[in-house]
């Protein structure tokens, strides 16, 4: 699943989803979810039980809770806002609980000068607190907006191209490795 972490509109992570899609989709044996979380439009949490009793009520925490533990992998792309992450991967992530166990993580970052690395470093303690295992290699992106063409297609560098490339088969690694433990 790629899940797209912010939903400000002209957001520049949706080319960059986009892009991990396309490169995704090439790639052997893997199927993607595009989890783009301005159309999941899920609200503050409002659940009335802990996510880890799995007791949901609502319908939309019923289906993100299906879309998720349908997933073996995930990619988010993130972005870094006044040096943290957004708030809508948080809520995302804190609606469930045992959907995330045990499943690899790539984090496809972008901001200005340090491409999104400090959202990831304080992102990073709820992706494990939810047991979601983080691959090393994650594609990083500063300003992305200069490589956004004038169709607003997202233009990546051959680092890029070389970084997810590493990330994703990290992720396909583990998620075989982690298979047997999520039962």
């Amino acid at each position: 699943m790629v899940i797209i972490g912010s939903v400000r509109p002209g957001r520049v992570g949706l080319p960059i989803g986009a892009w991990v899609v396309s490169e995704l989709e090439a790639t052997a044996g893997v199927e993607v979810d595009l989890a783009d979380l301005a159309e999941v439009a899920l609200p503050f949490m409002d659940e009335p039980n802990h996510p880890i009793l799995r007791s949901y009520t609502k319908p939309h925490t019923i289906a993100w809770s299906e879309r998720v533990a349908a997933a073996d992998a995930f990619v988010i792309v993130v972005p870094e806002y006044n040096h943290s992450f957004s708030p809508v991967i948080k809520n995302a992530l804190d609606f469930l609980h045992h959907e995330w166990k045990r499943k690899a993580v790539v984090t496809v970052s972008y901001g200005g000068v340090s491409a999104g690395t400090r959202g990831v470093v304080l992102l990073q303690p709820a992706l494990v607190g939810v047991g979601l295992v983080p691959t090393v290699t994650n594609p990083e992106i500063n300003f992305p907006t200069n490589h956004i063409n004038d169709e607003g297609v997202f233009e990546p560098t051959e680092t890029h191209r070389t970084r997810l490339e590493v990330a994703v088969a990290e992720a396909i690694a583990l998620s075989e490795a982690l298979k047997p433990l999520r039962g």
